[in-house]
């Protein structure tokens, strides 16, 4: 184990489980499924509206329901994991997202389908956050390294899986269902899932004496809401007044939501987020990377999905695929970094992050005239994707690595936090960034300038993150002394 993993050990970890493989694949698939469905329905929007004749916004909340449970609800699901055991908790993420899914398929109309997709997001909320706990409990030294490694790939698969996947289901129209199989295709996973965890997942119990802090969920939670809402939102419907209400109020909140932890914490109290937990070394500075290389990297992918679909015409499952191999380099990479020099490993993050600044500018050029993606721009995009990946597991390494294991629920609460918010914040900025710049369908010239400035500034965002992974470094090698 290099020296960004090297893990607190104020507490022993669960015992080792006994099929880790299996452990590993089913957590990561449960993992897998609610990444999935944040872009799969978005080739499906067409037929929906078609189907169920549904208006403009109700698509909107159709899309954005999902994104918004989902991010609002992570931390309270972690802080339940930690007190009422993460494989409880994970089980019942299972059904719920597994049932939602199912509702999802069957909804009669688009109001039901509104409600199931947030109730889907609720699911998925409760179970992510037990992956990262599980991980951390049940495996130790090389063997979660690799788990965190296939963690990373995982997370860039589901971004590129979801399209390709929701405009193959569409297209093929299984048995006449249009749109319903993108949700009905969770339903026999999920069963085989749920039947597969009451022998894998391990007994953990967990701490009824963890005080759930009540206020500090209610504002955390309020505060994200008044964050993410506008953020998915905001474009379509113009940035209106009242976003912008809800984005200063999100920001009072944040602050309320410090004021009453501290309060917590100074009577004795066990507040929602720990103070430990954010002060472990490198923890603050890996998670600012990690939110920037989210960020960037989500808002690639949807700019570039829009260029090639509204700016060069090609069809959703062709996007898909071309979209495909950034994020299959990005998961190959997180996963096998390793085998990289070790001498390089505590460098790695920052210069990887440069890298993948200088990428993105060259792909940029190649694409700023508006030609067809060829070979060259697909090559550049994919040594940027496997750059990315050398950075952003390692970082999450040295995030977590440094976490007493007692505090894992908080910790991984945190860090799916900062991710999600990271996709959230990524999609909303540079999408508008972009479209503010190419009214679509655009000819591709247009389309293909916008796309350069977009990219000039997710250059930017990799350089500012690998200054972050310069301060992660300095931060996990002073935590050492």
């Amino acid at each position: 184990m290099t020296d960004l993993q090297t893990p607190a050990a104020a507490v022993a970890p669960a015992p080792a489980p006994t099929r880790p493989g299996l452990l590993l694949a089913l957590v990561l698939l449960g993992q897998f499924m609610a990444l999935l469905d944040v872009s799969i329905v978005n080739v499906a929007v067409p037929s929906i509206r078609t189907d169920l004749g549904a208006s403009g916004a109700a698509l909107q909340l159709v899309v954005a329901g999902y994104t918004i449970a989902y991010a609002v609800l992570l931390i309270t699901g972690a802080r339940l994991g930690a007190r009422h055991g993460y494989s409880r908790l994970f089980r019942l993420g299972l059904a719920a997202f597994t049932l939602a899914s199912l509702a999802c398929g069957l909804a009669p109309g688009t109001g039901w389908l509104i409600g199931f997709r947030v109730f889907q997001g609720a699911g998925a909320a409760l179970m992510v956050p037990q992956v990262m706990s599980l991980v951390q409990r049940t495996f130790t030294g090389a063997a979660r390294v690799r788990a965190l490694g296939l963690y990373s790939a995982v997370l860039a698969g589901g971004m590129a899986v979801g399209q390709v996947l929701g405009g193959v289901l569409v297209n093929a129209d299984l048995f006449g269902a249009g749109w319903r199989p993108v949700f009905l295709v969770n339903v026999p996973i999920g069963l085989a899932l749920l039947v597969g965890s009451r022998r894998l997942l391990p007994v953990l119990p967990g701490d009824r004496s963890r005080r759930f802090d009540l206020v500090g969920l209610v504002v955390l939670a309020a505060a994200l809401g008044l964050l993410v809402v506008p953020l998915v939102l905001g474009h379509e419907l113009g940035w209106p007044v009242w976003g912008w209400v809800l984005l200063a109020g999100s920001a009072v909140l944040f602050g309320v939501f410090v004021v009453v932890e501290r309060r917590i914490a100074a009577r004795g109290g066990q507040p929602l987020v720990p103070g430990r937990v954010l002060r472990a070394p490198g923890l603050l500075p890996a998670a600012g990377a990690i939110f920037l290389i989210m960020a960037a990297f989500a808002g690639f992918m949807f700019s570039f999905a829009l260029h090639q679909q509204a700016g060069l015409g090609y069809g959703a499952l062709r996007a898909g695929l071309l979209s495909a191999p950034v994020a299959v380099a990005f998961g190959l990479s997180s996963l096998h970094w390793q085998r990289l020099p070790k001498r390089l490993h505590r460098r790695l993050p920052p210069l990887a992050l440069g890298a993948t600044a200088g990428a993105y500018l060259v792909f940029g050029a190649l694409v700023s005239g508006g030609a067809d993606i060829g070979f060259g721009a697909e090559l550049v995009l994919t040594a940027g994707g496997l750059a990315v990946g050398c950075a952003y597991s390692p970082l999450f390494g040295a995030a977590l690595g440094r976490v007493d294991p007692a505090d894992a629920a908080d910790g991984s609460g945190v860090m799916v936090t900062v991710i999600q918010l990271g996709q959230v914040v990524g999609v909303a900025l540079l999408g508008t960034l972009f479209l503010g710049r190419a009214s679509l369908p655009a000819p591709p010239a247009e389309s293909g300038r916008a796309l350069l400035v977009t990219v000039s500034v997710i250059a930017s965002a990799f350089a500012l993150a690998a200054l972050f992974a310069l301060r992660t470094r300095r931060a996990t090698a002073a935590g050492r002394d």
